[in-house]
């Protein structure tokens, strides 16, 4: 099967907090990475979401946590009404 990674750039513009990401984090720019598999047995070329990681730093230790793409879509959109 197919798959592919997806890289993203998110804005928070104030601090946040995910399920898996243990702390607050401070407001910033961060990478998401979304894995996608291919679709087989379709006449056209689709894909499917299968994860979302969301890359956090501690200290000096970068590393990708495993997220739910629905709870960031809200916490970007908590983000946006508290930036009004």
């Amino acid at each position: 099967m197919f798959t592919r990674t997806k890289k993203r750039t998110v804005q928070f513009k104030a601090p946040f907090t995910l399920t898996g990401v243990q702390g607050l984090h401070p407001a910033g720019s961060y990478d998401v990475l979304d894995d996608e598999e291919q679709i087989t047995g379709i006449s056209w070329l689709a894909y499917r979401r299968v994860s979302t990681m969301i890359e956090v730093t501690s200290g000096n230790l970068k590393s990708l946590v495993e997220i739910n793409p629905l709870e960031l879509d809200a916490a970007l959109e908590k983000d946006k009404l508290l930036a009004l």
